[in-house]
């Protein structure tokens, strides 16, 4: 029985959520096409049915993972709100970036943290959808920094934004829990002069 394209199209974001969870986890390279498909009830066979290689779906699962990062920091900065001001709320969006719940939960954190060494290596297509997402993040973080040019408040917001990846990255590195905390807080704390 064929599906309609309704649920063709339900099954394929599905299968883009699933993955953009399970690659953050995992890692590009240790995660199979059945490690993706099996938990939904879908088999490897199904996965050609709605892309072409893994690299598209890994594509994809960046640029998802990427548009659901940006929303959450977004949303943090409404929410600690600056009175309806745009001007310097990039402090919300830092904090919750460079947080313990990000460093904990990697399969709804920053692809870019969770798999950055892997996207350099990655396809084309793959490295331009990480870079697109890096600069989707870095001009969300720049438009928060109203007090400065254009020019400054990107320049701003790009060595922001490699600071909170590094940030993260390294705290899932170091196994001192004490240790781990103390490089979140530092990176905050040199990143509050933005």
């Amino acid at each position: 029985m064929r599906k309609s394209k309704a649920e063709t199209a339900e099954t394929r974001r599905r299968i883009v959520e699933q993955a953009a969870r399970t690659f953050r986890l995992h890692g590009i390279q240790a995660t199979g096409l059945n490690d993706v498909m099996t938990p939904l009830g879908l088999t490897q066979g199904g996965f050609y049915r709605h892309f072409t290689s893994k690299d598209q779906l890994v594509a994809e699962a960046c640029t998802q993972a990427m548009s659901e990062v940006i929303a959450g920091l977004e949303a943090a900065a409404d929410r600690k709100g600056t009175g309806g001001k745009r001007a310097n709320s990039v402090a919300p969006m830092i904090d919750a970036y460079i947080s313990t719940a990000h460093r904990d939960t990697p399969t709804g954190g920053c692809p870019l943290a969770a798999m950055g060494s892997e996207l350099a290596h990655a396809d084309p297509q793959t490295r331009k959808a990480a870079a697109r997402g890096f600069d989707d993040l870095r001009d969300a973080l720049a438009r928060r920094l109203a007090d400065k040019s254009p020019e400054e408040a990107k320049s701003a917001a790009a060595f922001a934004l490699a600071a909170m990846i590094g940030a993260i990255t390294m705290s899932r590195v170091i196994e001192d829990s004490d240790a781990s905390m103390a490089l979140l807080d530092d990176v905050k704390r040199h990143l509050a002069a933005l």
